[in-house]
């Protein structure tokens, strides 16, 4: 009786152990998921913010251009 209580206890142990390293692998993977997913998120943002920064310089540009050019307040052309 004892060698079978001591072989149904090693078998536990032995399960119990292989469902913590499947447990730590899916947990690992689920992290590194995780992370890339938020360096992606932050390369995105980064070119956002670049977009805009073109946008509102290409704005800056565009309404210094036209006021100049026209030579008139509000953009209207004169001959």
């Amino acid at each position: 009786m004892e060698g079978s209580a001591d072989d149904q206890h090693q078998d536990l142990t032995i399960f119990v152990q292989n469902l913590l390293k499947e447990m730590q692998g899916r947990f690992q993977n689920m992290s590194d998921s995780i992370v890339n997913r938020i360096d992606d998120m932050g390369a995105r943002i980064d070119d956002l913010e670049k977009s805009i920064s073109e946008l509102i310089q290409e704005a800056g540009v565009e309404e210094a251009g036209a006021g100049s050019a026209s030579g008139a307040p509000g953009g209207a052309l004169t001959r």
